[in-house]
C-alpha cells in the first residue's frame, strides 16, 4: 500500500522521482487557454511563468484524466514533472471539487507505477481536499497481480504490476503535518482506501479460491484484528434456522453456503445501521444456466458482500460512534442434481414461501433471508448492496448504481451520500403496479415478475423481507461493481469496490445525527 505523508516543503527542494501538478481548461479569459492549477506556483515560476505555454506546446489541454510529462526545471531535485488534467477551471471564488482532485490523483498514481516517491502539488484549500487527493492516490495505485509470476515474486523483491511495484510513497505538498484536521483527513483516507482495496482483492479473487467458506474465514480474521464481533452460520445452522433462500441457492454446489454476521459497536452510539450484502462467490445461473459469454466475470457477483465487509471494518478502524451490523449472504450458484429447480418452492427465513421461476434470480433469495435476519434486530435503517440485475445496467449504464427505498427521504439521503463521496448513483422508484407480476398460484410470491422494469421488480421483491417501519434502501450495483473496460481516474480494470465509500459516509452521517 502506498505510504502517505503531508509536507509544507518547497517543491524544488524535495527529493522525489516526480512532481505531480494540476492543469485545467481556462474559463476566466476569452481565450480559454490552459491554466496551471494552484499548488504548482513554484514549478511555474521556475519556467518563468511559461509552464502553461510549454504544456500546450506538448499538446496538453487540461482535459480530465489527461497526462503530460516534461523534464523538471533546473534546480529541482525531482527530475520529472507530471501534469494531470483536472477538467474545467472553476469559476472565480470557487475551488476544484473533491472528485476532480480524487480522479487526478488516481490517474497520476497509476501513471507512477514503478516509482518510489512522488510529490503531489495539487490544489489543496483545506483538509478535505488533502483527504480527496490521498484517497485518489491509494485507489489509483491499486493493482492485483498475486496470480501472476511477477506478483508471486513481489513478496520477496517488491515487484508487481508488469514487474513494477505500485507507487511506494506519496507526499502531499501544501498539507499541514501538525494540523489535526489534515492528520484526520489522511487517517480517514487511509482506512477507507485500504478497506476498499481489500474489497477489490476479494472481487478479483477467482472463485476456485474464494468460496463461501473461505470468504467467511477472511471475515473472521479481519473481525478479530479490528475488535468486531463475528458469527458464522454454516449449513447445519442455516438448516436449523430455516434459511431456505440461502440454502436453496447454495444447494447445487459442493461449496456449502454461509451467513456471516459482523457487529461493530460503539459505547457512544445512538443509532444502529444494518448493511446487507449479496455474496454469490460464483454465479453460473444454476439450472437456468447463463448463456456463453456471460459466465466469465461472474466471480464479481459477491461485490455487495465485499462492500459491506469493507465498510464495517472501515467503520471500526475509524471508531465511528454508531453501531454497524454487516450481513454477508454467501453462496455459490451451481447446477447439479441437488440444485434448486425452476418450479421449486422455498420457505424463506421469514416464513414466506417463494416459487422459483428462474434460478438465475438467486441474489434476491439470499438477500431475502439476510434482510429478515437484519430486521429482527430492529435497526434504525437497513441498506442492502447487490449486483442484482442486468436491467439496472440497461437503465443506468456501467458506472452508475440505482438506489431504491421504502422511504423517499431515506433514499434521498443515501443518494446524496453517494454523490458526495464521488460514487455516481441515481434514485429509482418502486412502482406498486409491478408487484402484481410476482403473484404465484402456489406460493406467497414468485422470484420473477414482469420483464420490463426488472431492476425495480427485484427491489419490490426485496421489500417483502424488510421489517415493518424500518427505513430501507437497496443499491443495485450491477453496472459499476466490475469494470470490464480500461482503467479511468482512480478506477482499475476488474473489481472496483463500488458502494464502500457510500456505506461509510452513511455511517458517518448517522454517527453525527445528520442522516435524517
Amino acid at each position: 500500500m502506498t505510504a502517505l505523508t503531508l509536507s509544507t516543503a518547497a517543491a524544488s527542494g524535495l527529493r522525489a522521482d516526480a512532481i505531480v501538478i494540476g492543469v485545467a481548461k481556462g474559463t476566466r479569459s476569452k481565450s480559454g487557454d490552459l491554466v496551471v492549477a494552484p499548488g504548482a506556483e513554484a514549478v511555474d515560476k521556475a519556467y518563468d511563468g511559461r509552464l502553461a505555454a510549454v504544456l500546450e506546446t506538448l499538446g496538453a489541454s487540461g482535459a480530465e484524466g489527461e497526462v503530460t510529462k516534461l523534464p523538471a526545471p533546473a534546480g529541482f531535485k525531482a527530475p520529472l514533472v507530471i501534469a494531470v488534467g483536472l477538467g474545467t477551471e472553476p469559476e472565480k471564488d470557487e475551488t476544484y471539487d473533491a472528485e476532480a482532485l480524487r480522479r487526478a490523483a488516481g490517474v497520476a498514481a497509476r501513471t507512477l507505477t514503478g516509482t518510489k516517491k512522488a510529490a503531489f502539488a495539487l490544489p489543496l484549500t483545506d483538509a478535505a481536499d488533502a483527504g480527496a487527493v490521498a484517497e485518489g492516490v491509494l485507489l489509483g495505485a491499486y493493482s492485483f497481480d498475486v496470480y501472476k509470476q511477477n506478483g508471486r515474486q513481489a513478496k520477496n523483491d517488491a515487484k508487481a504490476k508488469n514487474g513494477k511495484a505500485p507507487l511506494a510513497e506519496a507526499v502531499l505538498l501544501g498539507g499541514k503535518p501538525r494540523d489535526a484536521a489534515y492528520k484526520g483527513a489522511l487517517a480517514r483516507a487511509t482506512a477507507v482506501g485500504e478497506e476498499l482495496n481489500r474489497a477489490r482483492d476479494l472481487i478479483n479473487t477467482p472463485p476456485n479460491d474464494l468460496t463461501p467458506q473461505s470468504f467467511a474465514a477472511i471475515a473472521q480474521t479481519a473481525a478479530k484484528e479490528h475488535g468486531i464481533k463475528v458469527q458464522v452460520l454454516d449449513e447445519k445452522a442455516l438448516t436449523k434456522g430455516g434459511y431456505g433462500g440461502i440454502l436453496g441457492v447454495g444447494g447445487g454446489s459442493a461449496a456449502a453456503p454461509r451467513l456471516v454476521k459482523l457487529s461493530y459497536t460503539s459505547s457512544k452510539a445512538k443509532k444502529h445501521l444494518a448493511f446487507v450484502g449479496k455474496g454469490i462467490t460464483y454465479d453460473s445461473g444454476g439450472i437456468s444456466l447463463k448463456p456463453a459469454g456471460h459466465n466469465e466475470t461472474m466471480k464479481c457477483d459477491m461485490s455487495g458482500a465485499a462492500a459491506v465487509f469493507a465498510a464495517v471494518v472501515a467503520a471500526a478502524r475509524l471508531g465511528l460512534e454508531v453501531n454497524v451490523t454487516g450481513w454477508l449472504a454467501l453462496a455459490e450458484n451451481m447446477p447439479s442434481g441437488s440444485a434448486v429447480r425452476p418450479g421449486d418452492v422455498l420457505r424463506m427465513y421469514s416464513g414466506k414461501t417463494v416459487e422459483v421461476l428462474n434460478t438465475d434470480a438467486e441474489g434476491r433469495l439470499v438477500l431475502g433471508d439476510a434482510l429478515w435476519a437484519a430486521s429482527e434486530e430492529k435497526p434504525d435503517a437497513i441498506i442492502d448492496v447487490a449486483t442484482l440485475t442486468g436491467a439496472m445496467m440497461l437503465a443506468l449504464g456501467s458506472r452508475t448504481f440505482g438506489v431504491m427505498a421504502n422511504d423517499d427521504a431515506f433514499r434521498a439521503a443515501v443518494h446524496e451520500a453517494a454523490e458526495e463521496v464521488g460514487e455516481p448513483a441515481w434514485p429509482m422508484p418502486l412502482p406498486e403496479h409491478l408487484r402484481k407480476g410476482m403473484d404465484s398460484q402456489v406460493a406467497d410470491i414468485a422470484n420473477m415478475g414482469e420483464r420490463m422494469g426488472g431492476g425495480l421488480v427485484a427491489g419490490l421483491f426485496l421489500r417483502e423481507f424488510v421489517g415493518e417501519d424500518i427505513p430501507w434502501a437497496h443499491l443495485d450495483i450491477a453496472g459499476p461493481a466490475f469494470n470490464e473496460g480500461g482503467p479511468f481516474g482512480y478506477t482499475p480494470k476488474g473489481g472496483t469496490g463500488t458502494a464502500v465509500r457510500t456505506l461509510v459516509r452513511v455511517a458517518e452521517l448517522a454517527a453525527a445525527g445528520d442522516l435524517g
